[in-house]
């Protein structure tokens, strides 16, 4: 499990050794760890892209404080590898012992002015790696002046290998909001932990690869701000059938799901939960919808009857809902009010009570979450909650006290508990219409699986309480990988990731 923490927490965990009370010199050995990881990353960096080292060119784009520190210092062992490096210091002035460094190793020295933009930005663009170490975890909002004119300039240009000290310049290190202009990196070069604005849209859209090289403060970290499921954590908390097993001990569904404008949805949902191996899908909606459900998904039993009188361990509602079936409507709230795991999506977000559960898991993607936001009285368009949207999930699961998953490139998950998940291993052809169909009906499948089994979670430092926001992101990463499995590089359909999901959960 990959945990992530705020730069806020990383630099309290650094403190002490900066602070230096003890006159052990525990900070430079910081700063010196940290240039060797991001070195040898430029190295890797440079070899993988069939360049030879000696006489390749690096251009660091040095700030004045820590962070341009650890860049001059890795610029250093970089020329002292035979490479040809220039630093452009961005504010005048830099960090005293990593320049004094940077020259004794022959580096190259120039300080950036308002005259010299174009030309340093030329001599930059072409270098075959360009090591942006302008601003830290510290700083506050964007580059601005001659600094914010030189990333800007190279952004248009696009660098052959960009490589990120810390985080890319402009990028909230905490919520993962972007400061324009940022410089896209190929890589991120991340010290002690990664940072939770990596994990997060929009400055994961900016961070490339993210290598986190581990610098002594580990052990002094607080509990993370947000994590992302690795294959090993899946393969651990999945269900698995037991000799003994039945329909009925693995989970039964209960889906409502469609309309008469909207009847793929339904199928699709099932076909989610199904693939998902849950024991057995119960369908309740529409004779028409029920019709195409039988005969696309001929495991599906299908009703119309009641929430109540329909047994089952979790509820999906919602998946192509709207407003023309009030029957459908109150079957969504009756099985949010049952006290079941229940995952909510796309029509039944607008038909939910304000306040929910944490077994309660909404789905809505930016769009939705902006309409939900602004029910609740925060004023939120779709633009703000893409642009923070590590912030505009936490609120959402704060206010609702529901579990709240976020869709996106980069899929979040908040708990009402402050738990977050964090998973993206998906591919942009996972946008097409029904996939988020197919996503619910994982999550609904695996939490008719396994909601109720609190020992699976508490084993892997997850709380109990916050198990539905493991749930979900665990769904997420299956969806995600289901995706690429089915895409193989193009186009693919909402029915394809769906088959491609019992092959991601075999592997796993």
């Amino acid at each position: 499990m990959i945990s992530a923490y705020t730069g806020t927490q990383v630099r309290d965990a650094e403190k002490p050794f900066l602070d230096d009370t003890l006159g052990s010199g525990a900070g430079a050995v910081l700063m010196q760890r940290a240039a060797y990881g991001l070195a040898n990353a430029v190295i890797s960096g440079l070899q993988g892209g069939g360049k030879r080292l000696y006489g390749s060119s690096v251009a660091v784009l040095a700030g004045k404080g820590n962070n341009g520190g650890d860049g001059l210092f890795a610029a250093a062992l970089l020329a002292r590898r035979g490479m040809r490096t220039t630093a452009v210091l961005t504010a005048g002035a830099a960090h005293d012992a990593g320049l004094a460094a940077f020259r004794k190793a022959g580096g190259h020295a120039v300080a950036l002015t308002g005259d010299n933009v174009a030309e340093l930005a030329a001599m930059a663009g072409g270098a075959d790696v360009v090591i942006d170490a302008v601003l830290g975890t510290g700083a506050q909002g964007g580059l601005r002046g001659p600094a914010a004119e030189l990333i800007a300039a190279l952004e248009r240009s696009r660098p052959a290998l960009v490589v990120a000290c810390d985080i890319p310049s402009g990028v909230d290190s905490d919520t993962g909001e972007a400061h324009s202009p940022v410089l896209t990196a190929d890589m991120t070069v991340t010290f002690g932990a990664a940072k939770a604005g990596l994990l997060a849209d929009p400055g994961a859209d900016f961070a490339g690869r993210v290598q986190v090289i581990p610098i002594g403060i580990e052990g002094a970290l607080p509990w993370p701000a947000l994590r992302r499921l690795e294959a090993g954590d899946l393969s651990a908390l999945l269900p698995r059938p037991e000799r003994r097993s039945h329909k009925y001990s693995r989970g039964v569904l209960g889906v409502v799901a469609g309309s008469a404008a909207y009847p793929g949805a339904a199928v699709l949902a099932c076909k989610g939960a199904l693939a998902a191996g849950v024991g057995m899908v119960r369908y309740l909606g529409p004779p028409d919808v029920a019709d195409l459900v039988r005969q696309a998904c001929p495991e599906v039993v299908c009703s119309d009857g009641t929430v109540a009188e329909t047994h089952v361990q979790a509820w999906l509602v919602g998946c192509g809902l709207d407003d023309s079936n009030e029957q459908q409507l109150q079957r969504a709230r009756d099985a949010a009010d049952s006290g079941l795991p229940t995952i909510a999506d796309a029509g039944a977000l607008p038909a939910l009570p304000d306040v929910l559960a944490p077994q309660v898991i909404l789905t809505p993607h930016a769009g939705e979450l902006s309409a939900l936001l602004q029910r609740l009285g925060v004023a939120s368009e779709r633009s703000a909650v893409e642009a923070s949207t590590l912030s505009a999930v936490r609120v959402a699961a704060g206010l609702t006290e529901a579990t709240v998953l976020l869709k996106g490139a980069t899929t979040l998950v908040a708990s009402p508990f402050q738990d977050f998940f964090s998973q993206a291993e998906g591919t942009p052809w996972l946008a097409t219409a029904g996939s988020g169909d197919v996503l619910a009906g994982v999550i609904g499948g695996l939490l008719a699986q396994v909601g109720a089994d609190v020992g699976r979670f508490g084993g892997h430092d997850i709380d109990p309480d916050a198990r539905w926001a493991a749930i979900a992101a665990m769904a997420a990463s299956i969806h995600g990988r289901a995706g690429v499995l089915a895409s193989q590089g193009g186009p693919v359909t909402a029915t394809a990731i769906a088959g491609a999901v019992p092959e991601v959960m075999r592997e796993l």
